[in-house]
């Protein structure tokens, strides 16, 4: 999954939109983007639409925990079948749990955006099995830090990735870059985070669609030397275990083999939604 594309509950006109742009997963926001004089309606709006609609990945970002809109939240949803659920300003397992206790159906994306949720975040991966992932909420974690920009988050992001690794979820997200129409930040940070072990992003707009999946698609030259390496063991007849070497000479360990199937995994995904 290398995309997800918010869009705001408060407008059903671009439910469709949002998902005609062929993101990996559409995320209706109940929580920053609607106004909350529009809360009660963008609830009903967004979990009638997916209830009518789940023929693709969607998942909803309900209200934080602390507000006073997550219990309407939660119960409008508890009846549905299966839901992804996106919960912002995660600190603890026992949030984690709260929400489950609720909406036993769900699969949690957890929203990390505190000093303390980033210390807890291994704690917030494992908290159950229903979690599938975690991101970070990067706006409310630089204010709360003091900090500004890549070098700011720097450990922050780091220690998501860890952890999200470390928990078996794989990598993680980026978050959103909130510059719709400055294309070349995107690209960038975009292959900042990819180099921090980031793999997708979040967007705000579907033109940011495009530029994300080209930033964190393999190149033709990783794929190829993937390809090529995993060829080599499997002519080699050589198992998994311990250093490995080739009959070229070539030198190999378990996390080599390990990337390189990655890579290509990622890339017949990649090629599937394209296709």
């Amino acid at each position: 999954m290398l995309t997800a594309l918010y869009v705001p509950a408060n407008r059903p006109d671009r439910f469709a939109k949002a998902v005609a742009a062929r993101p990996d997963l559409v995320v209706f926001d109940l929580e920053d983007a609607v106004p909350v004089t529009d809360k009660a309606d963008a609830r009903g709006w967004a979990v009638a639409w997916v209830a009518a609609n789940a023929h693709g990945p969607v998942e909803i970002r309900v209200n934080a925990l602390t507000s006073p809109w997550i219990e309407d939240d939660l119960a409008a949803i508890a009846n549905m079948p299966t839901v992804r659920l996106r919960v912002p300003k995660v600190e603890s397992a026992a949030d984690v749990r709260a929400v489950l206790d609720k909406v036993p159906s769900a699969r949690i994306t957890a929203l990390i955006e505190s000093p303390l949720g980033v210390e807890r975040a291994f704690e917030i991966a494992t908290a159950d099995a229903r979690v599938v992932g975690v991101a970070l909420g990067e706006a409310d974690l630089s204010s709360a830090l003091g900090v500004e920009g890549a070098a700011g988050l720097a450990w922050a992001r780091g220690r998501l990735v860890s952890a999200s690794r470390a928990a078996g979820l794989g990598a993680p997200m980026m978050s959103v870059f909130p510059h719709v129409d400055d294309v070349p930040g995107l690209r960038r940070t975009s292959l900042e985070g990819r180099l921090l072990g980031f793999v997708g992003r979040t967007a705000i707009h579907p033109r940011q669609l495009p530029t994300i999946v080209e930033a964190f698609t393999p190149t033709a030259v990783e794929v190829a030397e993937a390809e090529a390496l995993l060829e080599a063991v499997e002519k080699a007849g050589v198992s998994d275990g311990g250093v490995l070497v080739l009959p070229d000479g070539r030198m190999v360990d378990p996390a080599m083999i390990g990337r390189a199937r990655e890579i290509t995994t990622l890339m017949r995904e990649i090629e599937s939604r394209a296709g």
